[in-house]
C-alpha cells in the first residue's frame, strides 16, 4: 500500500493543486487531484493480465480548465454539490425561509449552481501510510455561497483496498438548516479499447424508478419498472432495451433500508472480464448513459462521444428538498451528514 502526493504546479484562488495517487499491492491505483475532488485515474488489472483504465479524464490537470472543455461541461470524474441533480425552478424551503438559487439548466439548479463543489481546491487533511492507503479532503462552503444558507464544511475521504474497493465516505456539518446532496460523477467505461457502452450488462437493484419532467426533474411521483425499458432487475445489456437516442438519464429507488450499505449496482463488461459492483448507504443511485458526452482530446488523444461511459450517482432523491414525501436532504446544526459508497472492482471470468 502507498500513497503518494504529486504537485501539479498550478496555483486556483492563491491554492496549490495536488494529485494523490492511491496504490495497493496488487497495482491497481486510483489519482485524485484535491480540485474537484476529481477522480483522474482508476487503473486496475484485467482478465487479459493487462493493467486497464476504467475511468474517463485527461492526461494533464490543466487539461480540466481548458475553455472548450468547460463549455459543454460534463462534471468528469468530480464531487458534486452542494446539491446534486436538479432543484425544480431552482428554489427551496426552509422554515419558511425560501432560497432562489441560479438556474443553471433551463428553469432548474444542476448539480449545485454555476459555480459548485466541483470548482473547488479543497484542503488535504490527512493522508495514509504505507498499511493504509487513503486521503481525505475538506472544503468548507460559506453561508451564501450559490445562495445556499449557512456554513458547511465537508470531508471526503478516499480509500483504496487491497480488495480492489475505493470506498467513498462524506461528512458534513452546517451551522445552519440547509440543503445538501452529495454525489460522485466518475465517468466509466470497463472495456479495453472504449467506445460505447450499450454491451456493458447492466444490473440496479430497484423495483421503481423516478418520474422526470421534460427538463429531467423529476416530479415526486414512483413508478415500477417491471415491464419497462428501465427494468434492470436482471442483467441486461444497455442497449438492450434503450431509444437509442435518449439513452438513460433516470432515478433508481434502491430496494434496500434506508441507511444501510449494501449493492446498488453491478456493470459487468465481457472483454475485459471486469465487473464494477456499487454499494451505498444512500436510498438512490441515478443512471446516466453520457448522451451529452463531448469530449475532445481525452487520455491518449481520445474523443469522448455520447454513450462512451456511463455513471452511477448515488444521492438521496433529487429534488428531496421539494418532495416532502422523499427522504430529507435538511442538514440542521445538531445533526451529520453521513455518507459512504463503494466501487468494487472484480474479475467475472
Amino acid at each position: 500500500m502507498s500513497v503518494k502526493q504529486i504537485p501539479t504546479g498550478k496555483n486556483i484562488d492563491g491554492e496549490e493543486v495536488i494529485a494523490i495517487e492511491l496504490t495497493n499491492s496488487k497495482g491497481t491505483y486510483v489519482k485524485i487531484f484535491n480540485y474537484g475532488a476529481i477522480i483522474n485515474k482508476f487503473v486496475v488489472k484485467n482478465a487479459k493480465g493487462e493493467m486497464q483504465d476504467i475511468v474517463l479524464g485527461f492526461d494533464t490537470f490543466e487539461e480540466y480548465l481548458d475553455p472548450a472543455y468547460l463549455t459543454a461541461y460534463p462534471y468528469l470524474g468530480t464531487i458534486v454539490g452542494r446539491y446534486a441533480n436538479r432543484i425544480k425552478n431552482g428554489s427551496f424551503t426552509i422554515d419558511d425561509e425560501t432560497y432562489q438559487l441560479a438556474q443553471n439548466a433551463g428553469t432548474d439548479t444542476l448539480h449545485g449552481g454555476i459555480v459548485g463543489f466541483d470548482k473547488k481546491v479543497w484542503d488535504v487533511i490527512e493522508l495514509g501510510d504505507d498499511s493504509q492507503s487513503f486521503v481525505t479532503l475538506q472544503y468548507e462552503s460559506v453561508d451564501g455561497e450559490e445562495n445556499f444558507p449557512g456554513n458547511l464544511i465537508i470531508d471526503l475521504s478516499f480509500e483504496l483496498t487491497e480488495n480492489d474497493e475505493l470506498i467513498l465516505s462524506y461528512e458534513a456539518e452546517t451551522d445552519q438548516a440547509t440543503a445538501i446532496n452529495l454525489t460522485h460523477h466518475g465517468y466509466f467505461n470497463l472495456a479495453p479499447n472504449g467506445g460505447s457502452i450499450k454491451d456493458h450488462k447492466q444490473q440496479i437493484f430497484a423495483s421503481n424508478y423516478l418520474e422526470q419532467d421534460d427538463n429531467y426533474s423529476v416530479t415526486g411521483k414512483l413508478i415500477p419498472v417491471a415491464g419497462t425499458p428501465l427494468d434492470f432487475t436482471k442483467p441486461k445489456a444497455i442497449g438492450h432495451d434503450w431509444n437509442e437516442d435518449e439513452g438513460y438519464d433516470q432515478t433508481f429507488v434502491l430496494d434496500k433500508i434506508y441507511g444501510d450499505l449494501s449493492l446498488a449496482t453491478k456493470t459487468i463488461e465481457e472483454e475485459s472480464g471486469l465487473t464494477l459492483s456499487v454499494y451505498t448507504t444512500e436510498p438512490v443511485a441515478h443512471l446516466y448513459t453520457a448522451k451529452y458526452l463531448s469530449v475532445k482530446n481525452g487520455k491518449g488523444g481520445k474523443d469522448y462521444s455520447s454513450y462512451g461511459a456511463f455513471c452511477v450517482e448515488t444521492q438521496h432523491h433529487p429534488n428531496a428538498v421539494n418532495v416532502p414525501a422523499f427522504p430529507s436532504t435538511i442538514l440542521r446544526p445538531e445533526d451529520l451528514y453521513t455518507q459512504t459508497t463503494i466501487y468494487k472492482v472484480s474479475l467475472n471470468k
